[in-house]
């Protein structure tokens, strides 16, 4: 069994930088769909123990994000799921939060900002890396 399973965008990227024993598939500025263009065929099958998703902070008006996330989630298998909910485009974290309560999942609310209020800083990923442990 996999231990630990990243998979979104920049800020699936700084947890990685954090949690350095997970798998990860991250692409910085990727949203859902593009992310599930590159990477979804790549969503191991076995599964994990523990796997966190970043996604929806890039995604644009028109893309189905419920959609898109919705085809990521039935590919995971795991013991353990975490949505990081964006820190902006409420809409999208409406849509995360849907679906963790649909897998019964959980889901993180991002704290200690950056300056431009959607990534976490330094300190705010060494949390989160000890959170989604």
């Amino acid at each position: 069994m996999l231990e630990c399973l990243i998979l979104g965008d920049s800020i699936a990227k700084g947890i990685s930088q954090v949690r350095k024993e997970c798998l990860a598939y991250v692409e910085v500025g990727a949203s859902s769909r593009s992310w599930n263009n590159r990477f979804i065929s790549k969503v191991p099958v076995n599964p994990a123990q523990t796997v966190i998703i970043s996604l929806g902070s890039n995604d644009y008006e028109g893309l189905n994000t419920e959609v898109e996330l919705l085809a990521l989630r039935t590919r995971v298998t795991a013991d353990n799921v975490y949505w990081i909910v964006p820190a902006i485009k409420p809409e999208k974290q409406e849509i995360i939060k849907k679906l963790a309560f649909q897998f019964g999942d959980s889901y993180v609310i991002l704290t200690k900002l950056s300056p431009d209020k959607i990534h976490p800083t330094q300190e705010g990923y060494r949390r989160l890396g000890e959170i989604l442990k």
